[in-house]
């Protein structure tokens, strides 16, 4: 890795931990901010996706902490412990944005599509990036294609992250409008779950944001020590 790339990634690493640290707050603060109606993250998702017409997802409780996530190959809302039995703002926001990916799936909402048809590429790209780029910068003068490989590759987790945006843009927007026009959330809290999405939607826009700069400059090393 080049000092510049290094310096970039460095900042990004720590505008990605700011937004981490500020989010991690906000859930926190929002989990102790309870629910008037009384619905746990387990009912709100199992009511989210009966009112969309989906029957055939199932809601269960995983592991960890914001491990939230919606499995389209096993079609699974799978909620972290605190979410699935959790009575508050920050459970109703998170169960309501995993079932905005099932209702996604459900719809064949197309960005979604694209990003599961990227899974495969981007595992095998993912474990390989590093070590052919590294590869690619040290030997750039007698095997120039190498560079051109990891550029390649890096390209490819690069797409993925930009295909993420809609996707989980457009989960909190129907996960927002189904918890304001159910009553879910009443308007003092229907604030605080919006909140909450949008903080967690601004992680994946720094990543996006750092991958593309990144491979920019992997570029730009590539065309002038080629």
């Amino acid at each position: 890795m080049t000092p510049s790339v290094m310096i970039v990634s460095l900042i990004f690493v720590g505008i990605s931990m700011l937004v981490s640290y500020v989010l991690k707050q906000k859930f926190k603060t929002y989990a102790r901010t309870p629910l008037a109606r009384g619905l746990s993250g387990k009912e709100i998702a199992e009511k989210m996706l009966k009112e969309n017409g989906i029957y055939d997802v199932k809601v269960v409780s995983g592991q960890g902490f914001l491990s939230d996530h919606y499995n389209p190959a096993t079609k699974t809302v799978n909620l972290s412990p605190d979410v699935y039995s959790g009575v508050n703002v920050a459970a109703a926001a998170v169960a309501a944005h995993e079932c905005g990916h099932a209702v996604q799936h459900a719809n064949a909402y197309a960005w979604l599509g694209l990003r599961s048809k990227l899974v495969p590429a981007v595992q095998v790209s993912s474990s390989l990036v590093q070590w052919v780029l590294i590869g690619g910068i040290v030997l750039i003068n007698i095997f120039p294609w190498l560079l051109l490989a990891g550029i390649i590759l890096f390209a490819l987790t690069t797409i993925f992250s930009v295909v993420t945006l809609p996707v989980e843009f457009d989960a909190s927007r129907r996960a927002l409008n189904w918890l304001n026009q159910t009553n879910v959330t009443t308007p003092e809290e229907y604030p605080k779950a919006k909140d909450a999405l949008k903080w967690a939607a601004l992680t994946y826009v720094v990543a996006a944001v750092a991958s593309i700069v990144t491979l920019i400059q992997y570029i730009f090393i590539y065309q002038n020590r080629r």
